[in-house]
């Protein structure tokens, strides 16, 4: 059968089309299929170093973990938890690694400014009090009783402290309740500072030597317990808000869940550091095994937390970002 030509023409058009189609399809431009995104890189790390060897030995395997592993620069500040506080709000500091408490201020920063944010548990179980050398418990029973420490004030009476017996306290910028405690309890003793944890250390150390009756504020984690077990004075039972009045405190210090404190656009950042320090939590045992080869064996910071590390892979390896 004869085909007209207008339809010879239009399907010659039609092939013509088709062909340009096809062609034009063949040089489109590929899309690459999306892929993961990029990493984001650690910059620089800034931690607060509040002033006792325990907070020293968490920031010793932070600090290592993330040059080594996440290849961040570390810059360490020797600062006061005020300080730490005051600084991380204004973003000059990144993480607080070791928080004992301080309900007022994370009301400021974390509620009411919202600069700041609770960054997880260390996992560390903070006890502080008031101890004796366990020489002196073993001699005087009774003195562990709070409602007795009046009988035992002759022992503690120092050219320093007027005829009331001593109580002595580490670093003055510690946050404590010792002389309300002495004060709304009527006790007969005054407080005096050593001026360090390594003082106030080395005082129990000579206490339980030299059999020298010494009374001070104290507190675990620290490895010095596993030295001298020191004796723990119970005060007063804490209960929930017996504490809310500093001037009025008359209990037992609070025990502490420790954790860890994050400026709040650091924690949000995505940067690996802020999922490291999330991530890091310890036993008591562990700080104090790194905190005693900072102080006892004076080894540096990157020499203890690479000792550890080293017997101990299976726990910081969780620690790492999954990335």
């Amino acid at each position: 059968m004869r085909i007209p030509a207008w339809i010879r023409a239009t399907s010659l058009v039609g092939s013509a089309v088709l062909a340009l189609t096809a062609c034009t399809a063949d040089i489109q431009p590929r899309v690459a299929a999306p892929g993961p995104p990029a990493a984001i890189e650690c910059g620089t790390l800034t931690l607060a170093v509040n002033p006792w060897v325990g907070y020293e030995a968490n920031v010793a395997v932070i600090s290592y973990l993330a040059k080594n592993q996440l290849n961040c620069t570390v810059v360490e500040k020797d600062l006061s938890e005020e300080e730490s506080w005051k600084l991380l709000a204004a973003g000059e500091i990144d993480a607080i690694l070791e928080n004992w408490g301080h309900d007022d201020l994370k009301k400021q920063y974390i509620d009411d400014e919202r600069v700041a944010v609770e960054h997880g548990l260390t996992g560390n179980k903070g006890i502080i009090g008031w101890y004796v050398p366990p020489w002196l418990a073993e001699r005087y029973p009774g003195i562990t009783d709070w409602r007795k420490l009046n009988d035992y004030t002759f022992l503690f009476r120092t050219p320093r402290s007027g005829g009331r017996g001593e109580l002595l306290g580490g670093d003055p910028t510690y946050v404590t309740n010792d002389k309300a405690l002495i004060r709304n309890l009527k006790l007969n003793y005054t407080v005096t500072f050593t001026g360090s944890e390594d003082k106030l250390i080395e005082a129990f150390r000579t206490a339980e030597e030299e059999r020298r009756a010494v009374i001070g504020y104290f507190y675990a984690p620290q490895w010095f317990l596993s030295e001298v077990d020191l004796v723990h004075i119970r005060l007063p039972e804490y209960t929930p808000g017996c504490d809310a009045d500093p001037a009025k405190v008359a209990c037992d210090y609070q025990p502490y869940d420790l954790d860890k404190i994050a400026n709040r656009e650091f924690a949000e950042s995505g940067s690996p550091a802020a999922d490291l320090i999330k991530n890091f939590q310890w036993t008591n045992a562990d700080q104090n095994t790194v905190a005693r080869y900072i102080r006892q064996d004076k080894m540096s910071r990157d020499e203890a937390a690479k000792r550890w590390l080293d017997a101990n892979p299976d726990v910081w390896r969780s620690w790492l970002p999954a990335t």
